[in-house]
């Protein structure tokens, strides 16, 4: 497999630990209601900025809303070389609910 899934906590541990990427794939309007903090929404129209923006060789978390789109998400991304990619099991619904 490409890119790992983690846990809520193991995703926490490593956004502490400094320089990754957290990326939102959950709609706007989600978006908009609450995230993690310092994430980066990612839609259609920024997709290709992003990819082409973003640093391939730091960790880029991604979540969703329950873990699963994120698995599809992070599936692309490792397909668009970047090195070290994460899907957070539990999504946003889980983040929100412990932290």
């Amino acid at each position: 497999m490409p890119y790992k899934r983690i846990s809520i906590d193991e995703a926490k541990v490593l956004i502490e630990s400094g320089s990754v990427t957290i990326a939102d794939v959950r709609a706007a309007d989600a978006y908009s209601a609450g995230c993690i903090e310092n994430a980066v929404h990612i839609h259609q129209e920024t997709l290709e900025e992003f990819v082409a923006s973003t640093a391939k060789d730091a960790p880029l978390i991604l979540y969703c809303y329950h873990g699963n789109s994120s698995q599809s998400a992070a599936d692309y991304f490792s397909e668009q070389g970047f090195e070290d990619v994460y899907s957070v099991d539990g999504g946003y619904e889980a983040w929100r609910q412990k932290y």
